[in-house]
Formats: structure tokens, sequence, C-alpha cells
């Protein structure tokens, strides 16, 4: 079990691995760069998610920085300005950004600031849970950047344009609060209650059949690429197949039927 994991714990210099039953816990540990990442870091970033894929014993991911000052302050400037150049992986920055078939729930528990690439991580994320003192933003254009690497694409697609725009256009950054009020995160907690509220989701999202939670985030993903409706729902979604074969689909009627809570195998 965890085979592959196990031999990126060993070996990761990077970051931290910890699997706690069907979760993986990714922490991000550069804390004396505020976890910015290097290309280093994210092919080993890379190589974790793909790890974490194709385990079928692990059904969620959660990704923090180390320490409580910053979750990831985006791409290691110092690095970059000593003459490294800024090289990502095919799955983009920190092996995310441009990971477009991982169908398992992503969660990012944001303990700090998020900024450019680090923003960029968590609005890859499918569920974002932050500290009260977490800042958000990309200043890219103020060091002579664009967030390219889904930052700006991202925005514009989970917050009101003219709301997007005002933050791309000046790299102004938001506070956690203001992140809530716009609906581009789930819950906003202060930083001592985090893991606690981290693990609420966890385990919510564990009572459901693992299965229908894939079939269900490959369909909420993409549908956005059918212009119509009706095009979108007859569209084909192999996890929604795999989904209705598997056993779990009936374990759950089954437990409903005899009042009692299903064990999901995930196959």
């Amino acid at each position: 079990m965890h085979t592959n994991i196990g031999a990126l714990t060993e070996h990761a210099q990077h970051t931290l691995l910890r699997v706690e039953g069907r979760v993986l816990h990714v922490v991000l540990n550069r804390p004396h760069v505020l976890n910015a990442l290097h290309p280093p870091a994210h092919f080993e970033l890379a190589e974790i998610f793909d790890a974490f894929s194709d385990d079928a014993d692990l059904w969620i991911a959660v990704i923090r920085g180390a320490g409580d000052r910053s979750f990831c302050a985006g791409t290691d400037l110092k690095a970059l300005a000593e003459g490294g150049r800024d090289e990502y992986p095919p799955t983009g920055f920190a092996g995310l950004s441009r990971r477009f078939d991982l169908d398992k729930p992503v969660i990012a528990a944001v303990n700090g600031l998020a900024l450019g690439g680090g923003l960029e991580i968590a609005l890859a994320c499918d569920l974002i849970v932050a500290a009260e003192h977490a800042v958000f933003g990309f200043p890219e254009p103020r060091v002579g950047l664009a967030a390219m690497d889904g930052g700006v694409h991202r925005l514009v697609r989970q917050l009101p344009h003219k709301v997007a725009m005002g933050f791309l256009l000046t790299g102004r950054q938001f506070s956690a609060r203001e992140a809530l009020a716009f609906g581009l995160v789930n819950e906003v907690v202060p930083g001592d209650q985090l893991d606690s509220a981290v693990q609420s989701w966890v385990e919510n999202i564990l009572a459901c059949a693992p299965l229908a939670l894939r079939a269900t985030k490959q369909v909420a993903r993409r549908n956005l690429d059918y212009a119509s409706l009706a095009d979108a729902i007859r569209a084909d979604y192999p996890a929604a197949a795999t989904m209705l074969e598997s056993e779990d689909a009936v374990e759950g009627p089954r437990a409903f039927a005899e009042k009692r809570a299903p064990v999901w195998r995930g196959h």
C-alpha cells in the first residue's frame, strides 16, 4: 500500500508528506523563503501528485505550507535572479496548475500568504480553507511578470470579471475575509482552528463514495468545455461510467435500505 508515496516521503527534499488513512497531506517545506518554489520543488510535487493520482488507496489530498506565515509566496525570485530558469513540469506550477485529469478531491489549507504561484496552487484545488490571517494576490505585474500558469485564467472564471480585473491590473492583495465574501474560499477560521476545520471537510468528503466524487468532479470540470447545456449533459464522462459499474453503487442503496452507514471500497 502507498509504495510510491512511501519512497517519495523518504527522499523528498522540499516537501513533507504524511498519509492518514485515505488522506495524503502535502506540506510545502521551504519556510526560509516563505514556501516559495523553485524548479526542483515543482518537479518533486509533480511526482507526488502523480503518485497520489495513481494510488487507489488514497482518496483525498490536502496541501499547505510549513509554518504559520505562508502557504506559498509563489516563485522563488531570489533563485530566479541568481541565474536559475523558471522551469515547470508539464503539470504546471507545483505539479498542479496544469493538471487537468485529476478527479480526486484536493483541499488547499491556506495558512498565510498565498501570492502569485501560491494563489495559482490554491485556485487549482477544489476547496480552499483559509486562516483569518491569510492574504491572497497576484503581485506579478509589480515585478514585470504575469500570472500565466493558470492564475489569470482561473481568477476571471472564479470571480466577477470586474473584481478579478481590479486585482489583476493592480497587483493588489486581498484578505481571507474578502476572499470568502467573493466566494473564492469555502471557509475562514482563526489560525489555530485551521487543522480542525480542514479535518471536518475531510470527514464530510470521506462520508461520500469516492468514485461518486470522482465522477462529480470530472463532470463539473469537463462540462465547461461545452457551449450548450444539452451538449454537456449528453457528453461522455468515463468516471461516471466507472461509478455506475462499481461495488459502491450497489453498497450505497443497500446501506440506505438496511439503515446503516455504507462501507465504501472505491471499486
